[in-house]
């Protein structure tokens, strides 16, 4: 958390300064990311909600995207179409400025879907919309879900500052 930290209370002041919101979907960091915008005090301020989406059954529940969604994408998670649709979801069914998205296989094995370890997408939908794959090359589990999560914490910020 020592580098999630400095970044989420970056993202935080930020957040307050304009006065917007997020909401998070994530999926193999686990609630990492939710927790460092959270450590940050006066969180309320721009945190909306989130959720661990990890499986199908999480993602028709909490976020409902329907197998008809899935199936427009691909049927296929971890995927930029797929993060792309869970961070505009959770925009949406929390009302938020942002919506911050991260789906992915953190190892020590890949995903159903074939994905190696160290694969993840992720999204940011609102007043700009991105969408990145990272590649880490690590079978690290733990290392992994940090690194998705700063790297899904960067691209908030680095959207951030390209709204100025």
């Amino acid at each position: 958390m020592e580098k999630l930290l400095p970044l989420a209370e970056k993202v935080a002041a930020s957040l307050i300064a304009r006065k917007e919101t997020i909401a998070v979907a994530e999926s193999s960091t686990g609630g990492l990311i939710s927790a460092a915008l959270l450590a940050v005090p006066g969180a309320s301020a721009y945190y909306r909600g989130g959720g661990v989406i990890y499986t199908p059954r999480a993602r028709a529940a909490l976020v409902n995207i329907t197998k008809e969604e899935m199936e427009a994408i691909g049927n296929r998670g971890a995927t930029e179409p797929y993060a792309t649709l869970l961070a505009n979801r959770a925009r949406e069914l929390l009302n938020t400025t942002w919506g911050l998205s991260e789906t992915g296989a953190t190892g020590p094995s890949g995903n159903r879907y074939g994905d190696a370890a160290g694969h993840s997408c992720m999204a940011i939908a609102g007043p700009r919309m991105r969408v990145i794959t990272l590649e880490t090359g690590d079978s690290d589990r733990v290392a992994n879900m940090r690194a998705f999560a700063l790297h899904a914490l960067e691209l908030l910020s680095q959207t951030l500052e390209s709204e100025r």
